[in-house]
């Protein structure tokens, strides 16, 4: 299966780009740029909640693949977002007890790749990932997760903590992963579950982490103090599918 990086270069075509409805992840300009056609750019980016990050010259002609970006440069996601409604949705429709998985800052693409191939083995019901300091759907992603991209949905958040206070509302229970919490072995992770993964080093943030109902620890026995990302996600999502089972 072949997956493209889509970057695109140039002012109309990235004003095309968001015409024509496509998901932009990331907007690089030309920073105290100020004429018509990257304002147009600007305000088509405002429309989409796009983040735009402004850039030395040197830093687009180093990112520049056609060296004609004309101080603009996007990468579109290489597939759809879903919505957390739609993920909800999956699991009525399923009749089954929603399983999310919420990544607070994720950045390696491999792991965020794994974490989908992991998800769709477990059944969960989609991963809800932030715009901010985050990797989206590249291709690489798309490749880690060994086309379980195409089925497990993925959904686009402005604000992690304001998702899980809305999902609470509706009955989701959050448990995320970290050494100074409960063995996993020892919480009732059974119901309506969301299981959160910290960034790759700084793990999950204060706010997050204040916003879980269960602090899970993952027993260790090794000589180092961590997991990687996407492993600890596995361990801890396949103790809910135990538990699930066993009920």
């Amino acid at each position: 299966m072949a997956y493209e990086e889509l970057t695109i270069e140039g002012r109309n075509a990235v004003i095309e780009a968001f015409r024509a409805g496509k998901t932009v992840d990331k907007l690089f300009v030309l920073e105290g740029c100020k004429d018509g056609p990257i304002q147009t750019v600007l305000r088509e980016a405002k429309k989409q909640d796009t983040i735009v990050n402004f850039v030395k010259k040197e830093r687009l002609d180093q990112m520049s693949e056609t060296g004609k970006h004309q101080g603009v440069i996007a990468h579109i996601a290489a597939y759809e977002y879903s919505t957390v409604e739609e993920i909800m949705q999956r699991a009525a429709d399923k009749g089954e007890a929603p399983f999310l998985i919420l990544l607070d800052g994720i950045e390696d693409p491999h792991n965020l790749g794994s974490i989908i191939r992991t998800a769709n083995q477990a059944g969960a019901h989609g991963v809800i990932i932030p715009k901010r300091r985050a990797v989206g759907l590249t291709a690489t992603v798309a490749k880690a997760s060994a086309g379980a991209i195409h089925y497990t949905p993925v959904a686009k958040v402005t604000n992690l903590v304001k998702t899980m206070e809305e999902l609470k509302k509706q009955g989701m229970w959050f448990v995320c992963g970290d050494m100074s919490g409960e063995s996993m072995y020892s919480l009732d992770l059974t119901g309506p579950m969301g299981v959160v993964i910290g960034n790759e080093g700084e793990g999950v943030s204060r706010l997050v982490r204040e916003n879980c109902d269960f602090i899970a620890s993952i027993p260790m026995k090794g000589d180092i103090d961590s997991l990687n990302a996407s492993v600890a996600m596995g361990i801890l999502s396949y103790e809910i599918v135990r538990q699930r089972l066993q009920k």
